[in-house]
């Protein structure tokens, strides 16, 4: 039964609201998460500054040490380092870099003598732009005073985040959109599903639900070909008999326009993979909340993926929650 993509007729209406609840939000809601991050940031800055003498010593041994530190040490530099910037520059593998930042760890598969050849490249280069204007003890060999060093540390802290806000409003977001269907699915009684007792999806128990599972979907209709479908939330409905399938949910928040269409493809792909596995009954449904125009709402309609809006979250009840 649809419940929203059949309706055409009130989808301007929905996507006004959407926006203007996103808007709310985003203006309540989104300066707290960004100082939030701000303050871990600049704890973190101060312990690499703890590391390297006050950004002074940079060495091999404290990027082997502590490889997490890096991303601190690209944003202290003048100008500030990109990642593959950093890689061209000091002419070092992809690898190591990305291993280094999203790992905090160095490559298991590279030789000691290269990874050591490297990190003396990187400390060459992240030396060599140290920014003096936020660290002028550097050049004057000294040791920075208590202001000096609470300014670098903010002001390095402030472009570890500026890097990364779009990340830091995302996952606000998405813990938004998360405890919007939690709070209302356990105002009707369901149960949250600690993750020791995550399973197949057709055997959880009526009135349960699941965050952030993994569901294989098939690439084919044989199955011989399996695809994991990161999924947000799993819902078996309360009144679920045997044999029927839970809801999937797909949480997607957007502050533009510009950029939704993007991953459409995406979210019918993983349809597809899901109705190959499961069949035709198979129930993939969006939870939209932000800019989603009537081209995005258009184009999985015609998908056969239906939505809720997150200012409507009650339409869930019409999916037999």
């Amino acid at each position: 039964m649809a419940v929203n993509m059949n309706r055409p007729e009130r989808w301007k209406a929905d996507i006004a609201a959407s926006v203007d609840a996103f808007n709310r939000w985003f203006l309540a809601s989104a300066p707290a998460a960004f100082r939030e991050q701000r303050t871990k940031a600049t704890a973190d800055v101060r312990d690499a500054m703890a590391k390297t003498g006050n950004f002074a010593h940079v060495s091999p041994d404290v990027l082997m040490n502590d490889p997490g530190i890096l991303p601190t040490l690209r944003m202290a530099t003048c100008p500030p380092l990109a990642r593959d910037r950093l890689v061209g520059i000091a002419g070092v593998g992809r690898n190591l870099v990305q291993t280094m930042e999203k790992k905090a760890a160095l490559p298991e598969r590279m030789a000691a003598a290269e990874v050591e050849d490297d990190l003396a490249r990187i400390c060459r280069v992240v030396g060599r732009l140290m920014d003096a204007d936020i660290c002028p003890w550097i050049s004057e060999q000294r040791l920075p005073t208590g202001d000096e060093a609470r300014r670098a540390a903010m002001v390095v802290a402030d472009r570890l985040c500026g890097a990364v806000a779009h990340p830091i409003i995302r996952n606000a977001q998405e813990e938004r959109q998360l405890g919007r269907i939690r709070d209302w699915l356990e105002s009707r009684g369901y149960r949250l599903l600690p993750t020791s007792e995550l399973m197949e999806p057709t055997a959880m128990l009526p009135g349960t639900f699941a965050f952030r599972m993994t569901v294989q979907g098939w690439m084919d209709g044989t199955g011989a070909r399996v695809v994991n479908i990161p999924v947000d939330v799993v819902i078996r409905s309360s009144s679920a008999r045997a044999g029927d399938l839970p809801l999937f949910v797909e949480a997607k928040s957007a502050g533009d326009f510009a950029n939704v269409n993007k991953r459409r493809k995406e979210e019918a792909a993983k349809a597809r993979h899901m109705r190959k596995r499961y069949g035709p009954l198979a129930r993939f449904v969006l939870f939209l909340g932000g800019y989603f125009d009537s081209g995005y709402l258009g184009y999985e309609a015609a998908e056969g993926i239906d939505w809720v809006w997150e200012h409507r979250v009650g339409d869930l009840a019409e999916f037999g929650l």
